[in-house]
């Protein structure tokens, strides 16, 4: 009799929305609720600025990726955080305008 390769007991696959909110969260800051995602880092030599410390932050290093978690919002109400300037943003909050 042949050899199955495959499990008989297959769980059903997984709704698409599941897998794209894996590591993401939500965090109150400022009256509102953010959508937070932790990125690692890649070599695609993107530059941003932290509006936490304004200081360059490169896309190698990992970071966290921050939005509006109301409403649908855009690629441009994204910003990118150094982990620890999301974390220290009651104590030190951002410079100028981030929204």
């Amino acid at each position: 009799m042949p050899r199955r390769n495959h499990r008989r007991d297959r769980p059903e696959r997984a709704d698409l929305s599941r897998l794209l909110d894996v590591g993401l969260r939500v965090d109150s800051y400022q009256g509102q609720r953010w959508n937070v995602r932790s990125v690692r880092g890649n070599d695609a030599g993107r530059q941003y600025v932290c509006p936490g410390c304004q200081q360059q932050l490169s896309s190698a290093i990992a970071h966290v990726v921050v939005w509006p978690a109301e409403g649908l919002g855009d690629l441009t109400d994204r910003r990118h955080w150094h982990t620890q300037c999301w974390a220290a943003r009651d104590r030190r909050p951002p410079r100028g305008s981030w929204r």
